[in-house]
């Protein structure tokens, strides 16, 4: 099969969907890679590289595009659309409940389009979006501690705290991968740390991992409401696979908070858990919104894009192996890419983003 890397054009998206490695194991299975140029530069992997691995370098998106798999990182963007064909397959991160105008361009395309963060092996875990929850949950914290900074338009607190000086306070909400990430490195920084979860199961898990240095709390409006104006950093971390998170946090709750705290909400990719946060960049990464540093950025890790393409490929690997084989075929042969599938036939087919479009029907 003809396997196409287009190079990312989301802003400051540095990442790339198959890195080196991941082309010669394809190529290895008689495959043909074409690289768009300078496509994993900013990941660190050359043009020589890729050609080294067997891909062949072509010089415009248009040309990476026009193959019967392409295999990307993140969404396409409105001026990659024209490049969106009946006869493909498109495997990258979509995130479609948080964008009506990519959902409906895809289905007017007819392109097969299969989700990374949709995919889901029978015990409900996501494969292909725990690595990048877990670089995101990590950079939350350590975004969020640069924006504490005074200079940054923070409060001027050290999560850690000093000898005589009690640490800052994080919060989060989402006791999931990110969530628990962003508990590990808030805790190992020194900071007070809380975790909200509607998941009883999820919080005595959580104890088990994190015993007393972690407070572990039972999520309801009142105790939302009690936990984040004293938040120094709140951090959203809610995810309902294939559908919009929730607002749990309103603007009100928002407007008790000290100024100068921070939230960042790695829940934005799906519209995001707080009432006053949308989407940023990483060129543009805050805004101030009732006093409070807000922090949206919805591909975050794109600023590690070293590590964040080879933990991705670590994962996306088998599937696009298993795709560049048999096609759709191998939706038959695995059920997680059937729940990966969100497009196909000029059809919306996954039945979370469906809740979420219900005006865009089954049948074309």
């Amino acid at each position: 099969m003809d396997i196409g890397v287009p190079k990312e054009i989301k802003d400051q998206e540095f990442r790339v969907g198959l890195s080196p490695s991941s082309v010669r194991v394809l190529c290895d299975n008689q495959h043909k890679v074409f690289v768009e140029t300078q496509a994993g530069g900013g990941a660190g992997f050359s043009d020589e590289d890729y050609q080294e691995a067997g891909a062949e370098i072509v010089p415009t998106a248009a040309q990476a595009w026009d193959r019967e798999l392409i295999v990307k990182v993140k969404e396409p963007l409105p001026q990659e659309y024209a490049y969106l064909q009946n006869n493909q397959i498109l495997f990258t991160y979509l995130h479609l409940a948080a964008d009506r105008r990519l959902t409906e361009t895809l289905i007017d395309s007819g392109i097969s389009a299969i989700a990374y963060e949709t995919v889901a092996l029978p015990n409900g875990s996501l494969p292909l979006l725990t690595p990048m929850s877990i670089i995101a949950g990590r950079l939350s914290v350590q975004f969020g501690s640069r924006y504490l900074e005074k200079q940054q338009g923070g409060r001027g607190v050290l999560l850690g705290g000093i000898p005589g000086v009690r640490p800052g306070k994080v919060t989060i909400i989402g006791g999931g991968v990110v969530g628990t990430e962003a508990a590990r490195i808030a805790v190992g920084m020194g900071a007070r740390v809380q975790i909200i979860d509607i998941n009883v199961e999820r919080l005595a898990y959580l104890e088990t991992l994190f015993g007393s240095r972690v407070e572990l709390l039972y999520s309801s409006s009142a105790q939302i409401a009690e936990s984040v104006p004293d938040a120094d950093l709140l951090i959203g971390a809610v995810l309902v696979p294939g559908k919009r998170a929730p607002i749990l946090v309103s603007r009100e709750l928002v407007a008790q908070m000290n100024p100068g705290s921070v939230i960042i909400d790695v829940a934005i990719d799906q519209g995001g858990c707080i009432e006053t946060l949308h989407a940023t960049s990483h060129s543009n990464p805050t805004y101030i919104e009732e006093g409070v540093v807000h922090v949206g950025i919805p591909n975050m890790p794109g600023a590690v894009p070293w590590s964040a393409t080879q933990a991705l490929n670590n994962s996306t690997l088998p599937y696009t192996l298993k795709l560049a084989n048999w096609g759709l075929n191998a939706l038959e042969r695995d059920r997680a890419l059937v729940e990966g599938l969100n497009v196909k036939n000029y059809q919306l087919v996954h039945p979370a983003v469906r809740q979420v479009f219900p005006d865009l029907s089954l049948t074309a």
